[in-house]
């Protein structure tokens, strides 16, 4: 299991494809609004990393939008073909 520890929060690498996670882009763009969240996902598009974060689906705030189950829909709708990604989980 590879971690990385951004903002002092440290998350497991769930999926890093293309080798993308940037360590220092993510600590400037993963703010205190992420902290709620389980899960972090992110995408890079046209040279700009969009971030995203989802519940795991116990959690009493997941809804169907950011429900950890339903990203691979989100990746299908929301996310350019081919898009280099990644998924980080809080370790709490």
């Amino acid at each position: 299991m590879k971690k990385i520890v951004i903002n002092e929060i440290e998350y497991e690498v769930v999926e890093d494809k293309d080798n993308c996670i940037d360590k220092e882009l993510l600590s400037e763009k993963i703010t205190d609004y992420f902290d709620r969240f389980d899960y972090i996902f992110g995408d890079f598009a046209y040279d700009k990393v969009r971030l995203k974060g989802f519940f795991d689906s116990k959690n009493k705030e997941a809804k169907a939008i950011n429900d950890i189950k339903n990203l691979d829909d989100y990746k299908k709708n929301y996310c350019s073909f081919g898009a280099k990604t990644f998924l980080l989980k809080k370790i709490k």
